[in-house]
């Protein structure tokens, strides 16, 4: 934000002696227009953010209504007044006001538990500071919100809950879940996870037309004009093997423009230790796979933390890979920071972009595992906090969208390399030798010409091992881990024969992936356990361009027990670190059932 009567390169930071001083006029609450008119005497001093500091405008405006214009704050674009109460509510609405707070002794909320506040939309960590922190109003002013996009979400389901329910807002792909044989939880995510993505990445309530104005009181996601296609493939505990997750990819490849499709975004908000390297492994060839096939893979870059690899399929030179970086809870770039827990690569191969990711408000799955086990996330009836690279993979899923509906002619190697050429310094440099310009700037993207460029990097093959693949994670049933270079039905693992499929997209055929049948009878034959599945399974047909009717979701809270009693397993994961209540906390999770949700 450029700032009157000084000048400064705001890709460089600000300097360590302003950033006391900014910090506190900078973290004030934004207070709700009504409750400040109704709580607040006449007059009242206010400070006012400009969303066009080099005009007078906003100062016009709050003489126009009986103020007066005190301090110019300039290095963060705002300025003191002093305007009747009644006031409040006009600067609040104004497009030559980017924010409004009344001027006080305000506790400042870096570290505090977010989740016992009282929390409004403008409040901290919500997607209205998410959306403002990566500039998505330069986009959305100009009339982009994702339209005509379909970003895939190869997840845990996601529930109608308000903020997807729109019509069409959600189109359901396969189901590969374990789930998929029970008809009251197919398509839905009983975990909570999957949800969470897609209001970050697409949410968006009932009336709203202009984001920007609107998120300030509604949910609003990234890319709120986008449309979601939900692949599910983890069950209520994230339980979900690797055959599962690169079936997704390679249904999401073949289908891509199938019945009114347009597929051009896939979300993976997880990955795998996988011991070998990009270049041999599946799950990083199915990824490779949906790039050439013109699809932006976003990948979440993982939650270990620190000098270590990036997760599987992350590690893929091609992919976006996302890391997450803490605001600091200001509105100011100056004093962000590189989160402790992400991944931050090794070899040569870090994370190429960096986006909000420390407790992120999104949209609440009640009675999800991870809502239950995590109350202290917990925001209100319809909110959950959240931290993590996955939140950070999904901001950037949104932002792409953002990117081709304005450009729709863009390769991914563009869209990436605009992403990184244009990419932001970190206020903070992080202390681990890990890449510091790398925070998303949708302002500078929105006006860079288009590079022509192309990757070089070497062609996987994807004849590495799938056992390799899952690294130390496995599913489990009954006690039985899934081992070895077997799919989840026990069959044999073909790498030849499926990378060739998979390269020329014919791995799937109609219910059939890789020449084993996903449909009518396979779920209920022999599996790799020794056990049998009932029911029926995804049989190439429920998916349709349409959403869901809404007739098999109650809106009630999840009991819990119809399906916390399953058998399927995943052998380790922790959820602790939703509560939102330590700003040190890791993300979602720092294992997961036979893939990272990172």
């Amino acid at each position: 934000m450029a700032a009157k009567g000084l000048s400064w390169d705001h890709k460089t930071g600000r300097t360590a002696a302003l950033l006391a001083v900014i910090a506190v006029v900078a973290s004030l609450f934004t207070i709700p227009a009504t409750a400040a008119s109704a709580a607040t005497p006449d007059p009242i001093d206010v400070i006012v953010t400009e969303a066009h500091p080099a005009s007078d405008s906003a100062e016009r405006l709050v003489e126009s209504l009986g103020g007066s214009v005190g301090d110019h704050l300039a290095i963060i674009g705002a300025f003191t007044a002093q305007v009747p109460a009644s006031a409040f509510d006009v600067l609040s609405t104004s497009d030559a006001v980017e924010s409004v707070a009344v001027d006080g002794s305000v506790q400042l909320q870096s570290t505090a538990d977010w989740a016992n506040d009282t929390v409004t939309y403008q409040d901290s960590g919500s997607m209205f500071k998410t959306a403002k922190f990566v500039l998505a109003r330069t986009f959305w002013d100009a009339g982009y919100t994702g339209q005509g996009v379909d970003v895939a979400l190869i997840d845990s389901g996601v529930a109608p809950v308000q903020g997807l329910t729109e019509p069409g807002k959600i189109v359901n792909g396969p189901d590969l879940s374990f789930e998929s044989q029970n008809s009251d939880f197919r398509y839905l995510d009983t975990f909570g996870h999957g949800t969470h993505m897609a209001g970050i990445i697409a949410g968006r309530d009932p009336g709203v037309t202009n984001p920007w104005n609107d998120t300030k009181t509604k949910f609003v996601g990234i890319a709120p004009g986008a449309r979601v296609v939900n692949v599910k493939v983890a069950g209520y505990d994230g339980a979900v093997d690797v055959s599962q997750v690169i079936a997704g990819i390679d249904w999401v490849v073949q289908h891509k423009n199938s019945n009114g499709l347009n597929i051009r975004v896939l979300n993976l908000s997880f990955g795998t230790d996988s011991v070998q390297a990009a270049q041999l492994d599946p799950l990083s060839h199915a990824v490779e796979q949906a790039w050439k096939a013109g699809i932006v893979v976003v990948v979440a870059a993982g939650n270990d933390g620190g000098l270590v690899p990036l997760r599987m399929p992350a590690s893929n030179p091609n992919v976006i890979a996302v890391g997450a970086y803490d605001s600091n809870g200001t509105n100011i770039t100056g004093d962000d920071f590189l989160t402790t827990f992400t991944n931050c690569g090794t070899n040569g191969r870090t994370y190429d972009v960096v986006a909000p990711g420390r407790s992120i408000l999104s949209l609440r799955n009640p009675g999800s595992l991870a809502d239950m086990e995590n109350p202290g996330a917990v925001v209100d009836d319809r909110l959950f906090r959240g931290s993590g690279t996955s939140q950070s993979a999904a901001v950037v899923s949104g932002a792409v969208a953002l990117m081709l509906e304005q450009r729709p002619e863009l390769s991914p190697d563009q869209v990436k390399s605009l992403i990184v050429s244009t990419a932001d310094y970190l206020g903070q440099r992080p202390d681990r030798g890990c890449p510091r310009k790398t925070m998303l700037d949708l302002r500078e993207i929105f006006s860079t010409p288009a590079p022509s460029t192309s990757q070089t990097h070497p062609s996987s093959t994807g004849l590495g091992s799938l056992e390799a693949s899952r690294g130390s994670d496995h599913v489990e049933l009954d006690g039985v881990a899934l081992t070895g270079e077997r799919d989840i039905f026990g069959g044999p693992w073909n790498g030849t024969s499926w990378s060739t499929a998979a390269a020329q997209g014919t791995s799937w055929s109609g219910g059939t992936w890789n020449g084993t049948s996903w449909s009518g009878t396979s779920w209920s034959g022999t599996s790799w356990s020794g056990l049998s599945w009932s029911g029926t399974s995804w049989s190439g047909t429920s998916w349709s361009g349409t959403s869901w009717s809404g007739t098999s979701w109650s809106d009630k809270t999840w009991s819990g027990t119809s399906w916390s009693g399953t058998s399927w397993s995943g052998t380790s994961w922790s959820g602790t670190s939703w509560s939102g209540l330590s700003w040190s906390s890791a993300g979602w999770g720092d294992t997961a059932s036979g893939v990272r949700w990172d």
